[in-house]
């Protein structure tokens, strides 16, 4: 089959012109029926797969392919955690997260959106899906987790993909913390529903910053940043390229995912995202009963609806097969809210609450988006674009080799009473019901745009945002030049400076009657320049007084009603413990004037003289704080690097104050997109570009990633190497 490839001008190499394309890692038959190459698969040093086909369609199909090559075991875990189905490999520890996917309709809702895709998305996703499933036993193959398991792959249905991108991001909005504002509403008070909102960080997260043209060194724009997420063994991002003759894209995929929906460059346009951190899920308590009983329908259940009249509730049985244990029935229902994801079986004594979440209501993920953006060349087509997403609710930035940017929030919000937002609000009552879509904002690009979590952009969208410490910072330090290139961004990616430091520590020169250890700590403390570096010892003197801090307040009466352990559905707990809430609060906690029997003077103090107490050798902060991903199956005997970060630094190695010092969420990828050369471009993730334990790029970047170092962007098809098998 002969094909023109197009390729930018940074891409010389093999194929520039028009040629065959020969020598490909698989085939698929074509119209005539006979076999025809369906792409070819290079590899740079770092072993990222570089593809190219001779359509956008069979470059889908080479990306599945690929993927299931390269990520089979990730693949699999992905698939049945959205199907609710990971328990029957994994055993009973994935039974919580299998039962909420089940009674939130999550594998349901990807087969309605995927019906209501149009025709050629449809194609394009389904092409994907071939591929998984043509590369799914080779994967398999070379990946000793699933003979350990016992479990054997058996083909993707063509909705796989979107139920991955959902399960990915139901938890992004934030749903949970209303059950948290629900409890403390009930311990302090409605007054203090948002007491503990002092704009912690979420599930995720990340940092973006787009410098413009007339502030770089080669007069084009950069943008920046790294996505703050749980960090995954295998990784959560995919660093990849795709060529056909309609374009040319590299950038970062989600494994079971087409595309590169959150961070691309074209060649002559890029983009990349942040959690906007906009509320757009609501929970609604509902009142459930058996309907009065009838011949033809015994055992109905019904539901109060805003009209005052019993509605019928949807309701079915599934089983959740366990590996090592008995099965678990799970008795689904779904109101005309949404689906039940907690249900009060006591006597009054808790809520029955429905998700509403906009992909069942809409039936659209935004998935006709992905396609587009991989076509984009102008900011004016990436605006386009994403004028189509849906989930999650993003943050865009976005620039071009014109001279073009972009700075806007994209996906859907619904317009509903403020209530909603802030905590579970009755079924019944006609004053919460959704009432259409909000719009969303946009700004122009000033001097630089920074991305966050923080408010700004998306304030009238959300409730809880991250502090502005990271923003600041990144301001502060893009403004010190004028000259940005690709390389000197790396500098803004390592800085360790904990602002949020200061209104704890604000607190130490008050202090009377200190013991001489503990004057002698605060001496220390106060002369601490604020960085969490790595080799920092004050560093680790400041988190341990930070620890003991928070476990104090925990400990104080007057948070009593929230120190019981969590109950209902254990997917949600870690939303529920005081002691991270408070943690992740202290900052606002110190100043807050709701709480008037809190002594805070005193808990700091007995707090320093604890520190002070304790005879612990002194220890660089990355002897301590150390990574420590997530593993479908955890080996007991990896070793993980030491960082340095903390929660509010622009490198967010996010600890749990009062908790823990490690860190299992931080960026889960790097990226510089450099509008003025692609191949100046610089990326970076966790681990490497194979999923497979013990393979040559597995966990080849790990040092670089670890100190905040890039690895470049290869973009010339001559330093590339064709893999004609595995």
């Amino acid at each position: 089959m002969s094909v023109s490839l197009v390729t930018n001008a940074d891409d010389a190499g093999p194929n520039t012109t028009g040629a065959d394309v020969t020598g490909a890692d698989a085939t698929v038959a074509d119209a005539t029926g006979a076999e025809a190459e369906a792409f070819e698969l290079y590899r740079d040093d770092w072993g990222i797969p570089h593809l190219r086909a001779a359509d956008a369609d069979r470059l889908a199909y080479a990306q599945g392919h690929t993927t299931a090559l390269d990520r089979a075991w990730q693949l699999e875990v992905e698939r049945h955690r959205a199907q609710g189905s990971s328990a029957a490999f994994l055993g009973p520890e994935s039974v919580a997260w299998d039962r909420f996917a089940r009674l939130s309709r999550l594998a349901d809702t990807a087969r309605r959106c995927h019906e209501a895709l149009d025709p050629d998305t449809a194609a394009w996703v389904r092409a994907y899906v071939d591929g998984v499933n043509d590369g799914l036993a080779a994967g398999a193959a070379r990946d000793e987790r699933f003979a350990r398991t016992g479990h054997t792959p058996t083909p993707w249905e063509p909705w796989v993909p979107l139920a991955i991108w959902i399960a990915t991001h139901i938890l992004f909005a934030g749903f949970a913390t209303k059950l948290w504002r629900e409890r403390v509403a009930r311990a302090l008070g409605d007054e203090a529903v948002t007491l503990f909102a002092t704009d912690g960080p979420g599930t995720a997260g990340s940092n973006g910053w787009l410098v413009p043209g007339d502030r770089t060194a080669t007069g084009s724009a950069i943008i920046a940043g790294d996505p703050h997420r749980f960090i995954e063994d295998p990784g959560v991002y995919q660093q990849i390229r795709l060529s056909c003759p309609e374009y040319d894209v590299l950038g970062l995929a989600v494994p079971g995912i087409p595309g590169l929906g959150h961070f691309g460059h074209t060649g002559s346009a890029a983009w990349a995202i942040t959690n906007a951190m906009s509320d757009y899920q609501d929970l609604y308590a509902e009142q459930l009963r058996t309907a009065p009983a009838a011949p033809a329908a015994p055992g109905v259940i019904e539901a109060l609806g805003p009209d005052g009249a019993w509605e019928p509730v949807a309701r079915h049985t599934e089983t959740i097969t366990v590996a090592g244990a008995d099965p678990v029935e799970v008795e689904v229902l779904e109101t005309a809210r949404g689906p039940v994801i907690i249900r009060d079986e006591t006597d009054g004594g808790g809520q029955t609450l429905a998700l509403r979440y906009p992909p069942r209501v809409r039936r659209d993920l935004g998935f006709a988006v992905l396609p587009a953006l991989l076509r984009a060349r102008t900011v004016a087509d990436i605006d386009r674009a994403f004028d189509g997403w849906a989930e999650p609710v993003n943050v865009v930035h976005a620039a071009d080799a014109e001279g073009g940017l972009l700075h806007r929030v994209a996906g859907a919000v619904p317009l509903r009473h403020r209530a909603n937002r802030l905590r579970p609000v009755p079924a019944w009552d006609p004053q919460y019901a959704w009432q259409g879509w909000a719009e969303t904002p946009a700004e122009p690009v000033q001097a630089f745009a920074v991305m966050a979590n923080a408010r700004g952009i998306a304030s009238p969208l959300g409730v809880e945002f991250a502090p502005p410490h990271r923003a600041n910072r990144i301001r502060e330090l893009l403004s010190g030049s004028a000259d940005w290139t690709p390389k000197a961004m790396a500098d803004v990616h390592r800085d360790t400076y904990l602002a949020s430091a200061e209104p704890l520590l604000a607190l130490l020169p008050g202090l009377d009657d200190l013991s001489p250890e503990a004057a002698a700590l605060r001496t220390r403390l106060l002369s601490w320049d604020r960085h969490m570096a790595a080799e920092s010892t004050d560093a680790t003197v400041f988190s341990a007084f930070r620890t003991a801090t928070v476990r104090r307040f925990a400990a104080d009466p007057v948070f009593a009603g929230l120190a019981d352990a969590p109950c209902g559905p254990e997917v949600f707990h870690p939303w529920l413990y005081l002691v991270p809430k408070i943690g992740y609060a202290l900052e606002g906690l110190l100043t807050t004037t709701l709480l008037p029997g809190l002594d805070r003077a005193a808990h700091v103090r007995a707090a320093l003289e604890e520190t002070a107490a304790a005879a612990r050798p002194d220890a660089p902060w990355s002897e301590v704080h150390r990574l420590a991903p997530w593993s479908a199956l955890p080996d007991p005997e990896a070793e993980w690097p030491g960082l340095g970060g903390d929660h509010d630094c622009v490198n967010a190695t996010s600890t749990v104050p009062g908790f823990t010092d490690l860190t299992a969420r931080a960026s889960s990828a790097r990226y510089v997109w450099d509008l003025a050369r692609r191949e100046d471009s610089l990326w970076a993730v966790p681990l490497g570009a194979d999923g497979v334990t013990g393979s040559p790029h597995h966990r080849d970047q790990l040092p670089f990633w670890a100190q905040c170092e890039l690895v470049p962007v290869v973009t010339d098809w001559t330093r590339l190497t064709k893999e004609t098998s595995r």
